[in-house]
């Protein structure tokens, strides 16, 4: 569920926040694991309904450094595509067999899906791995994105990309209840509208995750560290 109202920090401060608290944060083992955006241990109860076996993936949480302020650049999927087509999205998908790991796949699928250079991008971080029902395990790296970087979208796979202030997302005010029932019992998770989109599902819970952690939520110390 959405932490409780939280100050969030100017702009400055929120950059250097991120900084400090995703700073030494490396993947999350499978005990970890996130679903829809729950806690840790709320997402304990639901892990049976994905299937033991799992299929590592990463995504890219890309943190544009306006001057201005920071936004989060999500894509809109192809509607063609046979999964999860026309949902907003990060960047990412599963882990291939020359990946050195979940940073090399974000970067790569990134890069592919719409052209954003690596050489634009700061890995800041990571997230606890989200368990998706589909059957993916999804690591999410979080970095911060060169302002202006010119983009070159894959329109097989993406038919659009639009940036959300990260303020907005962080406000609980935007976050919008969506009761859900889960193995016969009714959950509240959160869709977060931006304009005429609608960020739900997967990518809506990385973001609940994303706030609890960066504005100290109760599960913020579950993130893995180095050491």
């Amino acid at each position: 569920m959405t932490a409780p109202d939280t100050a969030i920090p100017g702009d400055e401060e929120l950059r250097a926040l991120l900084r400090r608290r995703f700073a030494g944060t490396v993947p999350g083992e499978a005990g970890d694991d996130r679903f829809l955006g729950l806690t840790a241990q709320e997402s304990k109860r639901f892990r049976h309904l994905v299937a033991p076996r799992t299929t590592a993936a990463a995504v890219l949480v890309p943190i544009v450094d306006h001057p201005a302020g920071l936004t989060v650049l999500f894509t809109e999927r192809s509607s063609d595509l046979r999964r999860h087509a026309g949902q907003v999205s990060f960047p990412g998908g599963r882990l291939e067999p020359g990946d050195a790991g979940p940073v090399a796949t974000a970067l790569r699928e990134t890069e592919e899906e719409i052209g954003l250079d690596r050489h634009n991008v700061e890995v800041i971080g990571f997230l606890p791995g989200h368990l998706i029902i589909s059957g993916y395990r999804v690591t999410p790296v979080v970095a911060f994105v060169k302002p202006g970087a010119p983009l070159r979208l894959d329109p097989v796979e993406v038919a659009a990309v639009f940036e959300v202030p990260l303020r907005h997302i962080l406000d609980a005010a935007n976050h919008r209840p969506r009761p859900r029932e889960i193995d016969g019992e009714v959950i509240t998770l959160h869709d977060i509208p931006y304009n005429t989109h609608n960020i739900w599902g997967a990518t809506a819970g990385m973001l609940i995750t994303f706030r609890r952690f960066v504005l100290s939520g109760p599960d913020a110390t579950e993130v893995r560290r180095r050491g």
